[in-house]
């Protein structure tokens, strides 16, 4: 099994509602993600997914959220926790790949490459990790 893992950042304000503690108030956070392609066979030219569409993709989707108030973006419900951002991030990922023509979708009886996971690095010691197996 062979897995690649490429890697983007963005800085962003949020608050969490529905929770007791300092982060209800309007803070912010210099994101590290990081983006990891698991596979069994590599194309052609020995790679599971060429680094620069990946990179591409992920960066496309941070560059959505980077300097804005993530409590102001629908798709968080204006509870923008780090779990819901990683897989806010692995959808965008999943999109922007397809519009590309390469499908990164988990299929459990294939041995074709996937987007196993994204995680998202609030500080360097918190870490919430989304994937789909």
């Amino acid at each position: 099994m062979f897995e690649v893992r490429v890697e983007a950042d963005f800085a962003a304000a949020h608050f969490l509602r529905d929770y007791n503690g300092k982060c209800e108030n309007l803070h912010g956070h210099n994101y590290k993600v990081y983006a990891h392609v698991r596979g069994e066979k590599l194309n052609e030219g020995g790679m599971l997914l060429d680094f620069t569409k990946l990179k591409a993709a992920l960066r496309t989707v941070c560059k959505k959220v980077d300097h804005t108030n993530l409590n102001d973006l629908e798709i968080f419900d204006q509870n923008p926790s780090a779990e819901r951002i990683a897989m806010f991030i692995y959808d965008g990922i999943i999109a922007e790949l397809k519009n590309e023509g390469i499908d990164m979708t988990y299929k459990p009886e294939s041995s074709e490459s996937f987007l196993l996971g994204v995680d998202v690095f609030e500080t360097d010691t918190s870490r919430a990790r989304y994937r789909v197996c």
